[in-house]
C-alpha cells in the first residue's frame, strides 16, 4: 500500500476514533483540565471567570435555598467552597462523593476563603454510600482507627497532607543530590548480598516452585543445576529482597565518584513497634574520595538540614495544615531550631559513660561494647539539647565489616545520626579499602567467596570512601513529628501484617 494511502486511512481512523469517545462516552471533555483546586485559589486572575472543576465532597451545608458544599481534588490542604441553589444539586450527592461543578468563580465575603464557586451545574460521577462509609464528615478518627481501612484512609484530609508532604520530601532529596553533582543509581532488588550482615532477609524463590520452559528442557539449563547448598535455585544461588543498596553504590561510586539511591528495602524483623516496617524506604549515598569521618559527617548534616529547609520554605501551608490536624503545631519551631544550629557531637565511649550514670532509668542497661537501644538513644538526643546527635566511633563488634578500622584497633569510623523522638535516623561509616583488612574480617565469617566480587574493588583501583543510609519513613516521622512509622506510609507492611 502506497504510503500516502497509509496516511490518509490512518487520518480516518484517528478522527472516526475521537467521534466515537465523544459520542459514546458523555463524560469524556477532549483534554484534561490543568486547573486544580490549589492553584484556583492561589490564581487571582481566574476571578470572574468560568470554570468547571471536579473533586470530592468534604461537607454538605444546607442554608435556605443554597446548598453550600467544600469539595477538595487533593491537590492541597484547602477546600472550595461551593454555592448551588438546592435545585441544582443533584439528591444522591453526599459526603464523600464526586463531582463535577461547572459555574463562575467569585470574590468570598465569608473569611478564611478569598474565593468561591457559584454553580451553574452539578454532576454527580460517583456516589457514596454513607451507611457503610467508615469515615464521618465531622468525626476526627484515630490514626490506628484509620490504618484498619489503609485502602481509603488516603480520603482523610490528613492523610492526604501527609502524603503530599512524603512527595514533597521526596523531591527535597532528590534536589538535594542532583545540585551536589551526586548521580542516581538504581540498585537491585533482587540481590545474593546480606550487606548489613544480620540475616534479617526475605528469601525470593517463585510461589509455585520452578518449572523449566520448553526451551530450557533438555538443555544445560541453570535453572536446572544445583547450587553449592545442595537446593534448586531460580538464580542458581539463594537470592533475597534487597536490605541495602549500598555494596551495588559502592560499586558505582569506584568509577563516578558520587551516587545516591532511593528505593524499597525489606527487613524481616519480627517487630511491631511504632518506628519498624517490614518494607521502607532508603535514602543511600557513597562518595569517593572521603579522608575523615568529619567529611561524611558534614554531608550528612547539610543534606537533613537543606531538606528540611525545603519543605519549611516551599510547603509551609501543608505543614501548618498537617502540625495543626496532629495537635502537634510547636513542632514547626523545633525544624526552625534544626536547620539553622549545628547539630551535637559524641564519641560511642562518650555516649556510653553519660548512660552509664544514669542506668537505673533505663530498662536496658549499657556497658562499654553494649549496642544502644532506642530508650538509650532517646535520651541522649534529651540530655543533648532535644537537638539532633552524631554518635562516632563503635566499637568494631557493633558494626559491619566494611565499616574502616580506626588506629586504636577497636574502634571503627562509623557514626549514626540520633534524632528526638525518633532515636537513630542515619547510619553510615567510612569503607574499610584495605584489601588485607578487608579480607581477614570476612574469612571468620565464612563469605570470602560469596564477597570476592567485592574484595576486587580493593584491587582494581580503589579509593578511599565512605556512605551512609538514611530511612525515609523515620525521616517524616522526625520532620512531621507522626507517632506511628506506618502512618508515614501509604500501605505499610509489618510483622504478620501485609494487607492489600
Amino acid at each position: 500500500m502506497a504510503a500516502p494511502m497509509r496516511r490518509s486511512m490512518l487520518s480516518c481512523f484517528c478522527r472516526a476514533s475521537s467521534v466515537y469517545k465523544q459520542s459514546q462516552h458523555p463524560k469524556y471533555t477532549g483534554t484534561a483540565s490543568k486547573q486544580n483546586i490549589s492553584t484556583i485559589l492561589q490564581d487571582e486572575t481566574l476571578c470572574g471567570s468560568t470554570i468547571s472543576i471536579s473533586g470530592w465532597v468534604k461537607s454538605v451545608r444546607q442554608h435556605k435555598d443554597n446548598v453550600f458544599l467544600h469539595i477538595s481534588d487533593g491537590s492541597g490542604p484547602k477546600h472550595l467552597q461551593i454555592i448551588a441553589s438546592t435545585q441544582n444539586l443533584p439528591e444522591s450527592v453526599t459526603f464523600a462523593s464526586c463531582v463535577r461543578v461547572q459555574g463562575e468563580l467569585k470574590e468570598s465575603p465569608a473569611r478564611g476563603q478569598s474565593v468561591e464557586l457559584v454553580a451553574d451545574s452539578i454532576s454527580l460521577l460517583g456516589a457514596c454510600d454513607n451507611t457503610t462509609f467508615p469515615f464521618g464528615a465531622r468525626h476526627k478518627h484515630s490514626a490506628e482507627y484509620c490504618r484498619d481501612f489503609l485502602h481509603l484512609r488516603p480520603k482523610t484530609d490528613s492523610f492526604a497532607s501527609l502524603l503530599r508532604l512524603r512527595s514533597a520530601a521526596t523531591a527535597a532529596f532528590h534536589s538535594y543530590f542532583q545540585k551536589e553533582g551526586y548521580l542516581y543509581v538504581q540498585t537491585p532488588i533482587l540481590t545474593s548480598n546480606d550487606c548489613e550482615g544480620g540475616g534479617e532477609v526475605f528469601a525470593a524463590e517463585p510461589a509455585y516452585g520452578i518449572k523449566e520452559s520448553a526451551a530450557d528442557s533438555g538443555s544445560d539449563s541453570e535453572v536446572s543445576q544445583e547450587s553449592q547448598d545442595g537446593k534448586k535455585h531460580f538464580f542458581s544461588n539463594p537470592a533475597f529482597l534487597t536490605v541495602s543498596g549500598q555494596l551495588h553504590l559502592e560499586a558505582v561510586a569506584s568509577a563516578v565518584s558520587k551516587v545516591y539511591n532511593f528505593g524499597p528495602t525489606f527487613r524481616a524483623e519480627n517487630s511491631r513497634g511504632r518506628h519498624h516496617l517490614s518494607e521502607f524506604y532508603m535514602v543511600e549515598a557513597e562518595v569517593a574520595f572521603l579522608h575523615s569521618l568529619d567529611q561524611l559527617i558534614q554531608i550528612m548534616e547539610d543534606m537533613v538540614q537543606e531538606t528540611c529547609q525545603q519543605i519549611l520554605t516551599h510547603h509551609q501551608a501543608e505543614l501548618d495544615f498537617y502540625l495543626q490536624r496532629l495537635g502537634t503545631q510547636k513542632h514547626k519551631e523545633f525544624l526552625e531550631r534544626v536547620v539553622r544550629s549545628p547539630f551535637a557531637r559524641l564519641t560511642y565511649t562518650e555516649a556510653v559513660q553519660l548512660l552509664e550514670k544514669h542506668n537505673h532509668r533505663f530498662k536496658h542497661q549499657v556497658k562499654w561494647g553494649d549496642d544502644l537501644k532506642k530508650e538509650h538513644e532517646k535520651y541522649l538526643t534529651q540530655e543533648m539539647g532535644d537537638v539532633p546527635v552524631f554518635v562516632t566511633d563503635f566499637p568494631a563488634e557493633l558494626k559491619p565489616f566494611y565499616a574502616k578500622a580506626n588506629q586504636d584497633d577497636k574502634t571503627v569510623a562509623a557514626v549514626d545520626l540520633l534524632v528526638p523522638g525518633v532515636g537513630e535516623l542515619i547510619g553510615g561509616s567510612l569503607r574499610e579499602d584495605d584489601l588485607d583488612l578487608l579480607t581477614c574480617r570476612l574469612r571468620p565469617l565464612g563469605i570470602e567467596e560469596q564477597y570476592r566480587w567485592y574484595t576486587e574493588l580493593c584491587q582494581f583501583g580503589s579509593s578511599p570512601h565512605g556512605g551512609f543510609g538514611l530511612g525515609f519513613e523515620r525521616y517524616l516521622q522526625f520532620i512531621l513529628a507522626t507517632p506511628n512509622i506506618k502512618d508515614t506510609v501509604p500501605f505499610p507492611r509489618w510483622s504478620r501484617h501485609c494487607q492489600l
